[in-house]
């Protein structure tokens, strides 16, 4: 398997990625990752590493890097020797399986809009995200990538999200809900409304509404959203960590007492996570977190390879072309 990496995305590139790729290249045998990059940056931070690794990586040289500053749809265009568009690329000539990037998510959205197309059936791709829960994990979608929906895209989110929780969270039938600010069918706006009926209708496994306060214990596997509250609530659940291990680290050392609370703490970590999906178009794209660690990389692309394993795409691709409705 062929997994192409942004070498220039992190905050800490290109130290993070590579420090990631090896990771994820010593639990893997039949793994090979392409180094996406400025070659001479990369090959010097190369240095540091064991040689047998770097056997098992490729190099492409792209010598421009997409900032997240930077209008995305013209960016890409701008700059086709970016790391980002020449990741993309790679898979779109089959030479790559799946791309892996840390760096501006508007860019790998426009990048895989343009180059890669969506699926059949898909008027809007989704980032998917990861939730911490007091159970098993939730995939929520939109996380960014739509801040202006309509019903149907919320329904396709909804069917997208249904098959990614089969293929890589192993759920057989994913409970899906949707994010409102009640339980009944009749709360929230328009778009709300109306995606409830939608959703109910649909083939798919809707349990109803979900208020935020059910989020954390777990009441769903899928959670949709449009990308605009999506993408709150992704940024407050990033900031409880960090949040609540200051405060008790404060009041420990008021008090003179000692625990271990990263550990507590570690199913808050995004980086267990890897990487976000961009689902709906016709192929792997894993988004990762600007100051991702390597931990976060090695996972990003452990997700890339399931992706890949499962035959998401083409399970997805399946699926739009069944009827919507039950």
């Amino acid at each position: 398997m062929r997994i192409a990496l942004d070498a220039q995305g992190t905050d800490q590139a290109p130290a993070s990625e590579i420090a990631g790729a090896i990771q994820a290249l010593n639990e893997r045998d039949d793994l090979t990752i392409i180094l996406v990059g400025d070659e001479a940056a990369i090959r010097s931070e190369l240095a540091h590493h064991d040689q047998a690794s770097a056997d098992r990586m490729e190099i492409v040289h792209a010598p421009e890097r997409i900032l997240p500053s930077e209008a995305p749809a013209s960016a890409v265009r701008r700059r086709p020797d970016s790391s980002i568009v020449k990741g993309v690329r790679l898979q779109k000539d089959k030479t790559a399986d799946a791309f892996v990037s840390a760096g501006s998510t508007g860019a790998v959205m426009a990048a895989s809009l343009i180059l890669l197309r969506p699926l059949p059936g898909v008027a809007r791709p989704a980032i998917g995200t990861l939730l911490p829960t007091s159970r098993a994990p939730t995939l929520m979608l939109d996380s960014g990538a739509n801040v202006d929906c309509k019903p149907q895209h919320l329904l396709e989110f909804g069917r997208l999200g249904t098959i990614y929780a089969q293929d890589l969270m192993g759920v057989e039938e994913p409970r899906v809900a949707l994010l409102n600010i009640g339980e009944e069918p009749e709360k929230g706006d328009e778009l709300a409304v109306e995606a409830h009926r939608l959703l109910t209708e649909s083939r798919i496994n809707f349990v109803g509404n979900v208020e935020g306060r059910d989020i954390i214990g777990g009441a769903c596997d899928v959670l949709v959203c449009d990308g605009f509250v999506g993408n709150v609530l992704l940024k407050f659940y990033e900031s409880v960590a960090e949040f609540i291990i200051g405060l008790l680290g404060r009041e420990m050392d008021r008090v003179g007492a000692q625990l271990e609370v990263k550990e507590v703490f570690r199913v808050l970590d995004y980086s267990e996570y890897g990487g976000a999906p961009l689902l709906g178009v016709n192929g792997v794209c894993i988004i990762c977190h600007g100051s991702s660690p390597p931990k976060a990389i090695r996972n990003a692309i452990e997700v890339a390879t399931q992706a890949v394993e499962s035959q998401m795409v083409k399970h997805i691709a399946g699926e739009l072309a069944q009827p919507k409705e039950a």
